[in-house]
């Protein structure tokens, strides 16, 4: 019952969008996405996230669309995010001044995570970069970047582009959808004939639909772009098939958690690096001894010595999730963190966190603390994800 009672407050209270004071006597105005009206007609619960009426669950509940898509197809409206092309001579060398990722190596047709940086090195935004089919040889690349930092990254890019002869599109109606799970490929290879031959982080169109092998949950899927115009009937035809199901951010979110992905403006932000954040990998061989992107300093300098702090997942004992901002001790009581994303994991039926602790007590099996509600929760440090990637290969 305790986990039952900590997730209704996590789906009540988690997803509201932060106000100012004057804001708090009236409710916001909220953006809605092309399928707003199904999510009302199924009765999902609704609530405000990064300026967006979203779909937190419906009836079936978080943990049974949780489980739904570990084991079928979860359907994920998320329109909210931003899409955005980068078109003209320059674009990929104009990019990579912004991150740290080799985009000059990303081949067509093939999709590469990144961040935008800032010049101390933090992390504006995390996005995916896609590089499309050139067209009479100028440089196309298609982005998408969170919902809460859209009008920052836009704006970013407008600043750092200016003068470029580049073109910026913001593809504001275009739709988002994110069909995930072990039978995403069988429920979508009638409908977009192709797509199973795809492989993990590609990318291909058919018709108006711009199509990437990838995801947010860990498991194979698609999220697939429409113009806003199509985005019902396409996803009412995917309804009708018994494999998929609707899901909302609430499962979307502790998917994502045992997949020991990062949530932005909490797991990481403008203060954190991507070496200390775990996201290392993401940084290109090229890229790590060549610098040009801002922030290097900063980044060549945490690789070559290591960060003070380090991105950590933490397997609770007991019943009682920790959440974010609790304070991660040693046994002995020192404060060395803190929790970042916590959760009840509903495939390990265990409560997990992540969070950063000073370099020194980031090592796997070490034993730690954390404070909730005056209490010392017992926890170690285990490697992630805390479920294993189910990604095509």
């Amino acid at each position: 019952m305790q986990i039952r009672r900590e997730l209704d407050v996590l789906q009540r209270l988690e997803f509201r969008c932060p106000m100012s004071q004057s804001e708090s006597l009236s409710p916001p105005v909220l953006n809605v996405t092309p399928l707003h009206a199904l999510h009302v007609r199924l009765h999902a619960r609704m609530a405000g996230f990064a300026g967006w009426d979203m779909p937190i669950q419906y009836a079936d509940g978080l943990i049974a669309e949780h489980k739904w898509t570990r084991q079928n197809a979860g359907l994920f409206d998320v329109s909210h995010m931003g899409q955005i092309i980068l078109e003209g001579a320059g674009a990929i060398a104009a990019l990579e001044r912004l991150v740290a990722a080799d985009i000059a190596d990303l081949a067509e047709n093939r999709t590469r995570y990144a961040q935008f940086l800032n010049n101390d090195g933090g992390i504006i935004d995390d996005l995916m970069v896609t590089r499309l089919p050139a067209a009479a040889g100028i440089e196309r690349l298609f982005l998408v970047v969170n919902a809460g930092r859209k009008a920052v990254d836009v704006a970013h890019l407008a600043q750092s582009l200016q003068g470029s002869g580049i073109d910026m599109q913001v593809l504001n109606e275009r739709a988002l959808i994110a069909l995930q799970g072990p039978r995403a490929v069988e429920a979508l290879k009638d409908r977009l004939p192709g797509i199973e031959a795809m492989a993990f982080m590609s990318f291909m169109t058919i018709g108006a639909a711009l199509i990437t092998r990838s995801g947010y949950t860990g498991e194979d899927g698609y999220e697939i772009s429409l113009p806003a115009s199509q985005i019902d009937a396409f996803a009412n035809d995917l309804l009708d098939d018994e494999r998929v199901k609707l899901a909302g951010l609430g499962a979307r979110d502790s998917l994502r958690l045992e997949a020991g992905l990062c949530l932005y403006g909490h797991d990481i932000d403008e203060s954190t690096s991507p070496v200390e954040a775990g996201l290392a990998w993401s940084i290109g061989k090229r890229r790590r001894i060549g610098g040009g992107f801002a922030g290097a300093e900063r980044i060549q300098r945490e690789l070559r010595d290591g960060p003070a702090r380090k991105r950590i997942g933490l397997l609770l004992e007991g019943r009682q999730p920790a959440r974010e901002g609790a304070q991660i001790t040693t046994t002995d009581g020192e404060i060395v963190g803190v929790v970042t994303s916590g959760s009840f994991a509903p495939s390990l039926e265990r409560c997990i966190a992540m969070g950063y602790v000073a370099l020194p007590h980031a090592g796997d099996d070490t034993q730690l603390h954390i404070i909730v509600r005056g209490k010392a929760l017992p926890a170690r440090i285990v490697p992630m994800p805390f479920v294993p990637h189910n990604y095509i290969r």
